[in-house]
């Protein structure tokens, strides 16, 4: 299967939706806190979007009913939004999708809700540097095996492991591209990449085993001990500057 390179338009494009959803979370950062629902940070996207000239792309995906994946605690990705409050201690993973003109951009934060303890500060801030780490090995001339590996060996250098269930992927016009992006990997193995790749990286770090198991709604998936999970994820182009991230926020 061939990759579908983008252009510098098309780029352009995409970090339009980027350029909104990068918006949204920093927006969110300063709403997230105890008592607040994931239905209300649900609504909260789906209208920022909107009135930007977006639309949330999750929505309708496969059935999927919400503009947001919400995931709490032991959830490691694709959590329904609901009515129970966050509390003090937790941690929630908001992933989102803009659409903009045709052209999507996905990222995911876990974001602390009040005070969190040191083993869970930890925890998001290995996920955070394994996914800059992945980030620094999209570049021409590497494959799609280093950038796994970065993100493992920062994982398992802070004790923590990866969950393989889910991947990155290549993103454009549609949510899903070919390739899939492996978050543990051999260096050196892999497709390589091209300049006019645009890919998710977006690493699950564990506190503990990587296995998962999907709910009865077909969707949430938890892992089987019960440890908690973080996911960071940005939309990154593969260009001949370097890797340009079409969905960072500051």
């Amino acid at each position: 299967m061939a990759v579908d390179l983008k252009t510098k338009e098309h780029i352009r494009g995409i970090r339009k939706a980027g350029r909104i959803v990068a918006a949204c979370h920093k927006a969110l950062s300063k709403r997230i806190a105890p008592g607040v629902t994931t239905q209300e940070i649900d609504r909260f996207v789906e209208r920022f979007m909107l009135d930007r000239g977006a639309t949330p792309a999750q929505k309708g995906y496969k059935g999927y009913p919400f503009a947001i994946c919400a995931s709490v605690n032991e959830v490691v990705c694709h959590g329904f939004p609901d009515s129970e409050p966050l509390e003090t201690g937790d941690i929630v993973t908001i992933d989102m999708v803009a659409d903009v003109d045709g052209w999507k951009a996905d990222s995911a934060w876990t974001y602390a809700i009040g005070r969190i303890n040191t083993a869970t500060e930890k925890l998001l801030l290995a996920a955070e540097q394994s996914l800059q780490d992945g980030i620094k090995q999209a570049v021409l001339g590497n494959r799609l095996g280093d950038i796994g590996y970065a993100i493992q060996a920062r994982a398992e250098r802070a004790g923590f492991d990866v969950v393989t269930a889910f991947v990155g992927h290549g993103i454009g016009r549609n949510m899903h591209e070919y390739p899939d992006v492996m978050h543990r990997g051999v260096p050196g193995q892999g497709i390589a990449l091209e300049e006019g790749m645009v890919i998710t990286i977006e690493p699950i770090i564990t506190a503990g085993r990587a296995d998962v198991y999907i709910a009865q709604d077909g969707w949430m998936a938890r892992t089987r001990d019960g440890a908690w999970a973080a996911q960071f994820e940005h939309t990154v182009a593969i260009t001949k500057e370097g890797p340009i991230v079409l969905t960072r926020w500051d």
